[in-house]
């Protein structure tokens, strides 16, 4: 018999939420994790609580990641599949532009994947196989305004996955990229400009389970959104910075 178990990071509010219900409506038992206990708890609720097992976490604290794998390891065993989703947005142009802003987002989308990394990849190594699942964005692809930090993370999540896949196939690990365009989540009600063929986090977490059942290694979602923005990376700059500065605001 086959135990799915999965942990999934940034899981107290939108992709990662829906991820987690999703998951456990298909009775995969869940590890799910946070900064804030009162939304962990609240996803247990809504949930079978034998299912959806609640470890809060910090993804910026190395050392309390590494705690938590060991908790996660010893309470329902190694999960089959991990989703490092946990991420953070804050808009960002030159008038506001400074280093702590910068980091933050970076220690938070960045740094908060590679300390996951750092302890599942040895894991999965060790035992042969493992799928490893990264949320990143289609904002990743190129430099749009108001995202210099965002996207400067999202991009190297992109660049960090595209350099270890063909690594960890070698030890029959799956990974997977994941890169959303506009998913309806607490981080998105923040925007106050217009966002194309926004969807529901529901409907991100129907598309994401679908992708991660196939062996490909990128997920993006909406294609009417994902085509163009793979397009506008091909363009040489001059008509690049064109289009850009009409979105500057």
């Amino acid at each position: 018999m086959i135990v799915n178990r999965a942990w999934i990071t940034g899981a107290g509010k939108g992709i990662g939420r829906a991820l987690a219900k999703t998951l456990a409506a298909e009775s995969w038992t869940v590890a799910v994790s946070a900064r804030t206990v009162s939304d962990l708890q609240q996803l247990q609720d809504e949930c079978n609580p034998e299912l959806i097992k609640i470890f809060p976490l910090d993804v910026t604290n190395q050392e309390e990641t590494v705690n938590t794998i060991e908790q996660i390891e010893l309470t329902i065993g190694m999960p089959n599949l991990v989703i490092f989703n946990a991420g953070a947005h804050a808009p960002i142009s030159p008038g506001n532009f400074t280093s702590e802003t910068v980091r933050q987002l970076i220690e938070v989308n960045l740094m908060g994947v590679v300390n996951g990394l750092a302890e599942i990849i040895p894991r999965f190594v060790k035992i042969g196989g493992g799928h490893i699942a990264v949320v990143a964005s289609l904002s990743g692809y190129v430099g749009l305004p108001t995202a210099s930090a965002y996207g400067a993370s999202k991009a190297a999540l992109i660049n960090m996955c595209e350099s270890l896949q063909p690594e960890l196939k070698r030890y029959n690990v799956r990974l997977t990229l994941i890169n959303p365009g506009f998913v309806e989540t607490p981080l998105t009600d923040k925007n106050d400009f217009a966002m194309p063929f926004l969807i529901s986090a529901e409907d991100a977490a129907k598309r994401i389970i679908e992708g991660l059942n196939k062996d490909k290694f990128e997920i993006t979602f909406p294609k009417r959104l994902a085509i163009p923005m793979k397009l506008l990376r091909l363009l040489p700059y001059k008509f690049l910075f064109a289009l850009t500065k009409r979105m500057i605001r």
